[in-house]
């Protein structure tokens, strides 16, 4: 370790520092979801939705749209996202890449940025390796809180006019 990384850490400490208070944020959101009922919590898309045609931005709603994400999983899979999860759902919001091993929770952790993501309208896509893994996927991951999910196995070997309807989602599961 070099004398700078000692003094100012490493390039992934500096990033840490920034990614966790907003994970803490995201965390402390965790009682006022849970006690809304499926309803209430459902509506909140909507509400995304609106603040973000109101001028805010991703970024600005982050906190409680994946707490939101993390109580639906909660609700229909029974299964929270913990907070490193959290931290990697961040790190793949911002673009940045998030290494995890088999079984820690990627298919989980991506449910998070695509979600905010796919609020904004744009749609989202998330790849995965074979169309076993997206078929699975997508239908596991029933955080789906009022949006289009459509899995798209063997995305190349359709015709341009079925890839389109496809991408066009507002989420869309591929490989």
């Amino acid at each position: 370790m070099s004398l700078v990384e000692k003094l100012f850490g490493s390039f992934s400490d500096r990033e840490l520092k920034k990614i966790n208070p907003i994970a803490k944020q995201v965390l402390a959101l965790e009682e006022k979801y849970a006690a809304m009922p499926d309803a209430d919590l459902q509506a909140q898309t909507a509400v995304f939705k609106q603040q973000l045609a109101d001028g805010k931005t991703t970024d600005d709603i982050l906190p409680d749209a994946f707490a939101v994400c993390r109580e639906a999983a909660w609700r229909v899979l029974g299964m929270k996202h913990f907070p490193v999860q959290v931290i990697g759902g961040i790190a793949l919001h911002r673009g940045d890449i998030s290494e995890m091993q088999t079984g820690e929770g990627k298919t989980l952790v991506a449910t998070l940025p695509a979600y905010l993501n796919a609020l904004t309208g744009e749609g989202v896509h998330v790849v995965t390796v074979n169309d076993y893994l997206a078929k699975r996927d997508s239908e596991w991951m029933g955080v789906r809180a009022s949006l289009s999910i459509r899995c798209v196995r063997s995305l190349l070997t359709r015709p341009i006019t079925s890839r389109r309807r496809w991408l066009r989602s507002a989420l869309a599961w591929a490989c």
